[in-house]
Parts: structure tokens; C-alpha cells; sequence
């Protein structure tokens, strides 16, 4: 039987589990997740310095989001893991759905569209090549 608290067990637990690549994430970002997957497709497996250049002149609103948390990404490598810039790679990339804020559009006699306002949970993973 394991020594210690029951809450000392699962903190070093998780800690062995946790992630080693660095990471950042946005949360609740006002676009669907189909439109930034569609910009995030585009720098998947790309050398850094490849990835930021290609949404540097990617006309999606996406992609100035995306080129924010991929800065943010790059910014923990360097001051979290120790790692240089120039041999980091975008490992993984995804974007999954969240929550949907539903308004209402008023219509002719007196009906009502809705109209859903999607959001997304946006990851950027690197690596080291």
C-alpha cells in the first residue's frame, strides 16, 4: 500500500503523467473551430519560424489569433523547458469545440432566428527536432 495522504499520492502521480512538450492554449476564442482548424492545418509539422511566417501573411482572422498563441507556445519553451527557438517544430496542433452563446434575430411577423455565436478551445504542442 502506497505511504502518504491520499492528495501527496495523486500530486506525484500527476506529475509523472504530465506533459513534458511545451504547450499553450487558448480557451473560449470567438470563432468556430472548423475555421481555425483550417489555418491550424496549414502550419501542422512546420518549423517554427516556417509556421510564424506563414500567418504572418495568411488573410484569415484565424490566423492572428493562432500567430498570438503560437509567440505564447514559443515564449514557454524558451523560459519553462530551456529550449532554443530555432530547433523547435509544431508538433501537434488542434482546436475542439466549446461553448456556443445563442442570440436571437428578430424576423417579420414576429418570429425570431437564432443565431449561434460558436467558440473554441485552440492547443499549440512543440517540439524539439
Amino acid at each position: 500500500m502506497a505511504k502518504g495522504h491520499r492528495t501527496q499520492i495523486k500530486k506525484e502521480r500527476n506529475q509523472e503523467n504530465r506533459e513534458k512538450r511545451p504547450y499553450a492554449v487558448l480557451k473560449y476564442a470567438r470563432m468556430s473551430a472548423q475555421k481555425a482548424e483550417y489555418v491550424l492545418a496549414a502550419i501542422r509539422g512546420k518549423s517554427v519560424i516556417e509556421a510564424q511566417a506563414i500567418l504572418e501573411y495568411n488573410p484569415r482572422y484565424a490566423s492572428t489569433v493562432i500567430g498570438k498563441l503560437l509567440k505564447s507556445a514559443i515564449a514557454n519553451a524558451e523560459n519553462n523547458n530551456g529550449m532554443d527557438p530555432e530547433t523547435l517544430y509544431v508538433d501537434e496542433c488542434f482546436a475542439g469545440k466549446s461553448v456556443t452563446m445563442k442570440r436571437i434575430r428578430p424576423r417579420a411577423r414576429g418570429m425570431a432566428y437564432r443565431i449561434e455565436k460558436r467558440t473554441c478551445h485552440i492547443t499549440i504542442i512543440l517540439n524539439e527536432r
